[in-house]
């Protein structure tokens, strides 16, 4: 006889004068206490942060906040000039372009090395099988190479120094250096270790599972998004982007058969 289940949450439930969140009383245990920071460890993994953790994943957050018109802030503004009613609107616009192609390769790279660090043969012979595997297929390594930054990508040697100035158990840094040296090594040239790689990383050290870790990037986009808002507001750029694509993409329709 099957049971069935019953679904429950642990996160959050109110009475009529009493707020609990992960089983702490939100006015007071919570408010004043926490920093947002920690709050968002505290969700996502049930624990309290020390205060390495909380400060790693600070830096994390900070580092991928803002990274000027890209994707995701254009459409942002694009949306917010079609529908200025709709903030949250504009936002979601914005959050969908983070995926497999910017900022959201930190849980491509999260797999890459806890493949490395679960394999039997250990996790540099690993690491020069990741690289030669990716370079047969022509497929892109997540967490590494940059289209502006080179030779490398400054934001992540702060990040990784950061993380060793914490004391950190150090693996997940250790196999993103050995990975990093694989990859130059089958590539034969440099490629940066960029910031959604060193992001892996530093959030491997400090217990954010792999297949969540987008999350944390999605937390951090939407602060920057709403800053692309307020710019939007004081000085719009949307219908200037729009004329652009009007004046650069000619109609050219082609033939049938052709």
């Amino acid at each position: 006889m099957s049971s069935k289940h019953t679904p429950k949450t642990g996160i959050g439930y109110s009475t009529e004068d009493q707020i609990f969140v992960n089983g702490m009383n939100l006015v007071d245990d919570v408010m004043g206490k926490f920093t947002f920071t920690d709050f968002i460890y505290l969700h996502l993994t049930g624990a309290r942060p020390t205060p390495s953790q909380s400060a790693l994943l600070d830096v994390v957050l900070v580092t991928l906040m803002e990274h000027g018109l890209t994707p995701s802030a254009i459409v942002t503004r694009l949306i917010y000039h079609s529908a200025p009613e709709a903030i949250q609107a504009a936002v979601a616009a914005g959050l969908t372009g983070v995926g497999s192609t910017f900022i959201g390769t930190m849980e491509g790279c999260s797999a890459l090395l806890d493949e490395m660090l679960t394999a039997p043969e250990g996790s540099q012979l690993r690491a020069r099988a990741i690289a030669e595997r990716h370079r047969a297929e022509r497929r892109p390594i997540h967490g590494f190479g940059h289209p502006i930054h080179k030779p490398d990508d400054p934001r992540s040697a702060r990040m990784l120094s950061l993380a060793e100035q914490h004391h950190v158990p150090g693996r997940h840094i250790a196999a993103l250096r050995e990975l990093s040296a694989e990859v130059d090594r089958a590539y034969g040239r440099h490629l940066t270790i960029n910031a959604t790689g060193a992001s892996a990383a530093l959030l491997g050290e400090i217990g954010i599972p792999g297949n969540i870790m987008r999350g944390v990037a999605l937390i951090s986009r939407s602060a920057g998004l709403v800053g692309h808002i307020r710019e939007e507001m004081r000085d719009p750029a949307a219908r200037h982007i729009w004329g652009i694509v009007e004046s650069t993409i000619p109609y050219e329709r082609e033939q049938d058969g052709e």
